[in-house]
């Protein structure tokens, strides 16, 4: 569905035409669904039909091949999508017919209701069966040799760890609902060994969970008692967004609600955080965008007109959930192709129901590519946000501090790394002046607003505006500090924004100053003795006459003095000087300690 056409597109045609798209945007890895052959298309390849094949509708098994060579080429890691939670229940294509007269012992899947998921009608594996885990495990190595695979999504894990399969089952963190009967033990066994497996083929793999309970440890190594993932889903967290767009008005947001929402996760357990995927916007729901903007996208999008309020509104909170969400929600983030352009509509794939359509099943690129839609504001502001992470690495620092949830203002502030990040969710009011708390003191400059005139804002808050930080009551005493934090500076936060400011190195910019300070003054002393050497030749050729050639070798031999006396100062530096010039540039570097090359600067590099 990653073609702009109504149709199934080719591996090939997405490594040409969507993977650059992705790495334009700043992203690092690729997450591939349908991967492993299934017979019904609308499963989202779900119902698995041949573990060790690759679905035929979008190429061959070389065509994937070009794909995942092409994603490593652009510096693209590739994921791949393993559904053994459970296999399609089709018995003449897939592995339900080789169930037939065995017991429970010798199949594949549990027999009777153990062996049935009643809501995904379809069969679940017996991983107490030896040829089973043989069967799984050897699934996996393939995937990984074969295709160059750098890891996986495992889907449906919630569905392995509990008999119950997690089927009307609210869980609340009790430990009570992990460890227990309900416990599905030969599957957790199964994951370990997968993880186990997988980090041994490849030791860098990057392996995920889908999975909604929490359970404790999914997300450390097994060595230490753990399953072994790397990252767990925070599936919570688009179900809390589509809540809230569905039933709540702009005021009744609750910032707090969205901060423990975003940071409920178990420490040191690593989780990718979405505000959207394709599980949101099937059939009877809607992508975010068009919950916020719904039918006006179809005529109000276009930068050739006024924005109408609820285009404003919705390309600003379509900007604010999904940067919230990739900033306070994880230590990953994860984007459905299309979303980060703000998607229309929803998605429907081809089944009787539609008349076997296509047509809600695609991705409208057009859109993002047309100049005059405002859908570009949307995917700029998205690049940025990745560009933001490639330059702080905010996302993989454990420093994570929320110190305002404001409910009166609908402002939340917060620090991950040494960033600090200003939501104003407040439809209407605008806060000059407004004060954040901070940890280190010095200097601090906006690094990105998503209210810029790049991003479809209003340009309101300044770029070069220097807030400089105050600080707050007894160091070391965090109730005598602003909200816990030792410091604070003031900022103007516009509504419906979200600005993130960074601290500036006042040390590499003061050296940086100084440097083009005496750069300036030395250029200026060359160029008088340029002028006084230009007019020594000037009396060699219009001086004394009698002895023109007299005059000409006293003025050369003045001029190699001062070539010497200038390479006195820089008896470290082997370069060969082209002149006199050349000679002062160096010996001012060398008067400075750690000045970097010359080269020309601002303050902000």
């Amino acid at each position: 569905m990653s073609s702009s056409e109504p149709r199934i597109n080719s591996y090939r045609e997405f490594a040409d035409d969507v993977l650059p798209r992705i790495q334009a945007n700043n992203y690092n890895t690729v997450q591939l669904m349908a991967v492993m052959e299934h017979s019904y298309y609308a499963s989202f390849g779900y119902h698995v039909t041949n573990f060790f094949s690759v679905s035929s509708r979008s190429g061959t098994p070389e065509d994937l091949k070009y794909l995942i060579d092409k994603a490593h080429s652009l510096g693209l890691r590739v994921l791949m999508d393993v559904i053994h939670s459970h296999a399609s229940n089709n018995v003449t294509d897939g592995l339900n017919g080789f169930d037939v007269g065995q017991s429970s012992q010798e199949s594949y899947f549990h027999t009777g209701e153990r062996g049935y998921h009643k809501l995904w009608d379809s069969r679940l594996f017996n991983y107490g069966n030896w040829e089973v885990l043989r069967f799984l495990l050897s699934n996996l190595r393939w995937w990984l040799e074969e295709f160059k695979f750098d890891g996986f999504r495992f889907d449906g894990v919630t569905s392995m760890l509990y008999h119950h399969h997690g089927i009307h089952m609210p869980f609340t963190g009790d430990y009570n609902e992990y460890f227990s009967e309900a416990t599905d033990v030969d599957a957790v066994v199964y994951l370990m060994l997968a993880n186990s497996l997988i980090n041994n083929i490849l030791p860098d793999a990057t392996v995920i969970a889908e999975d909604v309970s929490g359970m404790p440890g999914l997300g450390r190594p097994v060595s230490e008692g753990g399953i072994g993932f790397d990252y767990r889903l925070a599936m919570a967290i688009p179900d809390k967004w589509i809540d809230y767009l569905k039933n709540k008005n702009d005021e009744e947001w609750s910032m707090m609600d969205l901060s423990c929402s975003l940071t409920n996760r178990r420490y040191t357990e690593k989780c990718i955080s979405y505000a959207e995927s394709h599980d949101q916007s099937i059939v009877g729901d809607k992508t975010i965008a068009f919950f916020l903007m719904d039918k006006e996208m179809y005529s109000g999008m276009s930068c050739l007109t006024d924005a109408s309020p609820t285009i404003d509104r919705g390309i600003a909170l379509h900007k604010m959930i999904h940067f919230i969400t990739m900033a306070l929600g994880g230590e990953g983030y994860l984007n459905f192709m299309g979303n980060e352009f703000g998607h229309p509509e929803w998605i429907d794939f081809p089944r009787e129901g539609n008349g076997w359509s296509y047509e809600k099943c695609r991705r409208q690129w057009t859109l993002v590519d047309t100049d005059h839609l405002r859908y570009k504001f949307m995917n700029a502001f998205d690049r940025a946000m990745n560009a933001l992470d490639e330059k702080f690495s905010f996302l993989s620092s454990t420093k994570q501090i929320v110190s305002c949830t404001d409910e009166e203002n609908k402002v939340i502030v917060f620090e991950r790394g040494d960033l600090v990040f200003v939501f104003n969710f407040h439809p209407e009011n605008t806060y000059d002046g407004y004060k954040v708390g901070c940890d280190l003191p010095g200097k601090y400059r906006v690094a990105l607003d998503s209210d810029a005139w790049e991003f479809g804002g209003h340009g309101r808050v300044g770029h070069d505006v220097d807030h400089f930080t105050s600080p707050e009551g007894i160091p070391g005493v965090p109730e005598t500090n602003f909200n816990n934090r030792p410091n604070s500076f003031k900022v103007l936060s516009p509504a419906r924004t979200c600005v993130v400011y960074y601290k500036v190195d006042e040390s590499v910019e003061e050296t940086n100053g100084i440097n083009v300070i005496s750069v300036s003054e030395t250029l200026e002393m060359d160029a008088s003795k340029q002028k006084n050497a230009e007019e020594s030749a000037i009396l060699v050729d219009h001086g004394d006459k009698e002895n023109p050639q007299e005059t000409n070798d006293r003025d050369t031999a003045s001029f190699d003095e001062e070539l010497q006396k200038d390479g006195a100062k820089q008896e470290s530096i082997e370069e060969p000087a082209a002149s006199v010039l050349d000679k002062k540039i160096v010996g001012s570097k060398l008067d400075e300690p750690e000045v970097e090359e010359m080269e020309d600067r601002t303050p902000d590099d």
